[in-house]
């Protein structure tokens, strides 16, 4: 897949209310290792309260939480899926939603930009933000 600009995404009116509404966020390619973004990211939502569901390929717990290695291992409410993966992998993610009925929000991390798989979320009503880092626009929505 080549470099895509994100033609899909929230409106910036609508990040508070993500944030709001969601209380639980699965964390895929949520990596063990505390220097990538993924586990540094993951590590400040937790503090804000956020319960998060690592997943990832080994490993037994991330951060405290036990890892899964799939959306469809996950027996839990997913409010968010929250992807530190290759574009592609988007794809396989929105499979796995539309099979579930609790994801409501679809957020690629920045520099991460899948519009076909973003558009197939939308279709099941699902929110999508695109190149965005959770992490960059909460604090930019609830900094003191």
């Amino acid at each position: 897949m080549e470099c895509e600009i994100p033609v899909i995404n929230i409106k910036n009116d609508e990040y508070k209310e993500i944030f709001e509404n969601t209380t639980t966020i699965a964390i895929p390619g949520l990596s063990p290792n505390e220097e990538k973004d993924s586990h540094r990211v993951a590590k400040y939502l937790q503090a804000q309260g956020y319960k998060i569901i690592p997943i990832y390929p080994k490993g037994d717990t991330i951060l405290g939480e036990k890892v899964y290695r799939s959306i469809e291992e996950i027996p839990c409410k997913i409010d968010m899926i929250d992807m530190f993966r290759k574009p592609e992998f988007a794809d396989t993610l929105v499979d796995a939603i539309a099979g579930r009925d609790d994801i409501k929000v679809l957020w690629l991390q920045k520099g991460i930009v899948n519009n076909a798989a973003a558009k197939r979320a939308l279709d099941l009503g699902v929110k999508v933000v695109q190149d965005r880092c959770t992490m960059i626009e909460h604090r930019r929505i609830y900094a003191k």
